[in-house]
Order: C-alpha cells, then sequence, then structure tokens
C-alpha cells in the first residue's frame, strides 16, 4: 500500500506542473482557475540508492521500490469550506489522502494570474490553512452532539468528546489540529473524524529559477522545500544524459523533487 499525498493550494501556483513533473503522467496544466477538475493520480517509485547496493548483495529477482501517490487537486479558494469554487470537492479529496504538499507560489511570472490579483506567499498559505480549519470546525461542530450521547454510554466515548472539545477548541484559536500536541491516545481517539488539519504538511515553495538557492523563511513552523515547478517539468521532458547537463548549466546537483 503505497502512500498517498494529495498536491494541493491556490489556483495556478504551479500544482500541476509540478505533478506532471513528478510523475510524468503530463496532467493538465493551464493558466486558469480549476484547471484541474477531477483529480490527477500517478504512482511514483521512490528511488533510493540503497536498493541497488542490497541488490548487489542479495540478487533478488525481482526488485520492488517503494512508491508514493501522488494526487493533483482542484485549486482552493477564499470561502471553500462554505462551498465557494469547488470547495466541497476540493476538501473531499483531500480527506482521502495520508498528508498534503502544499504548493505556495513564490515565483513572478507576470503571465500567468494570480487568483487574488498579486503574489503573496503568506497571504497564499493563511488562505489554506484558514479554510482547512474552518472545514474541521463544522466536522466538530456536528460530530460533538452525537458524541455527548456517546459520552454518557461509555468511557471511550467521553474520551473521544473530551478530545473533540479540545481539538475545537484550538482550531477556533486559528491552531492546526496537528500542532496541538495531542498524544497517541488522543490521535487515536479522534482519528475516524479524519481532521484535514491533523495531516502532515509539506510545503513547497515554488520560486522562480534564480531563487532555488534562495533562504526562505519558515510556513506555519515548517521549512519549506523550494523548488521551480518550471525547471522540473523541463527536466522531466529530457533524456538522464540531457538532464545532468542542464542541472550542471544551472549550478544545481540534483533535481528538486529527489
Amino acid at each position: 500500500m503505497s502512500l498517498s499525498i494529495g498536491i494541493v493550494g491556490l489556483p495556478n501556483v504551479g500544482k500541476s506542473t509540478l505533478f506532471t513533473a513528478l510523475t510524468n503522467k503530463g496532467g493538465l496544466a493551464a493558466n486558469y482557475p480549476f484547471a484541474t477538475i477531477e483529480p490527477n493520480v500517478g504512482i511514483v517509485p521512490v528511488p533510493d540508492a540503497r536498493l541497488d547496493a542490497l541488490a548487489a548483495i542479495d540478487h533478488p529477482a525481482k526488485i520492488v521500490p517503494a512508491t508514493v501517490e501522488f494526487v493533483d487537486i482542484a485549486g482552493l479558494v477564499e470561502g471553500a469550506s462554505k462551498g465557494e469554487g469547488l470547495g466541497n470537492q476540493f476538501l473531499a479529496n483531500i480527506r482521502e489522502t495520508d498528508a498534503i504538499c502544499e504548493v505556495v507560489r513564490f515565483f513572478s511570472d507576470p503571465d500567468v494570474v494570480h487568483v487574488n490579483g498579486k503574489v503573496n506567499p503568506t497571504s497564499d498559505v493563511e488562505t489554506i490553512k484558514t479554510e482547512l480549519i474552518l472545514a474541521d470546525i463544522g466536522t466538530l461542530d456536528k460530530a460533538i452532539p452525537r458524541l455527548e450521547k456517546e459520552a454518557k454510554r461509555d468511557k471511550a466515548g467521553a474520551k473521544k468528546l473530551e478530545v473533540a472539545k479540545k481539538v475545537l477548541e484550538g482550531l477556533n484559536e486559528g491552531h492546526r489540529a496537528r500542532t496541538l500536541g495531542l498524544d497517541e491516545d488522543e490521535q487515536a481517539a479522534i482519528y475516524d473524524l479524519h481532521l484535514l488539519t491533523m495531516k502532515p504538511i509539506l510545503y513547497i515553495a515554488n520560486v522562480d529559477e534564480d531563487a532555488l538557492d534562495a533562504d526562505l523563511a519558515e510556513i506555519d513552523g515548517c521549512a519549506p522545500v523550494p523548488i521551480s515547478a518550471k525547471v522540473e517539468a523541463d527536466l522531466a521532458e529530457l533524456d538522464p544524459e540531457e538532464a545532468k547537463e542542464y542541472l550542471e548549466a544551472m549550478g544545481l546537483s540534483e533535481s528538486g523533487l529527489a
């Protein structure tokens, strides 16, 4: 079973371009909001030099690398938690993944329109964070009355209710559920609520070609990974030798996707 990661972000931040480079699948990449209506899905083998070293010792009949399933999800806009844009579909698609890869626009190409009219990474991150939090608040608002009834019947129900209320309080203060310091028992108690903000998040800073070595500030307490989706898309179309020469010409030792 592979790990499933949803590629998310505002419209026109480079999600589909990144997905195409990751999977060589050729998913639709276009310069208008909601180009991705149905999520594209691609299975990607994880490169690991240790596999080759082990195979040289053991000589297996077949080498099977670990895989990651990437899901290119429709762009989110402000109000998605209330159904704006493709909000309901977007949130449902995220709910089915194990983790979130959020692409944040740092590049300045004037030919690619920004949904809010200007490039502002901090604002973009806050928009998506807010929508995920609001969606989880909605989930808990619906679940807590049911949990209150269950709490009267058994201790497990009481524990779930206690944790749900704790998380709701944190969400209302603007914190993602994953940052609330829940222990393993608390996380297990609310697992079946499938809260969006409990999922691990990796931030991808989609930067201009000349900013790949830029020192970027943390995003929501996490160090972002700088990648130029345009460069990665170009590399995906080259054979290994051409790709190597291209990277050397840019002063890079490996692709950002590696």
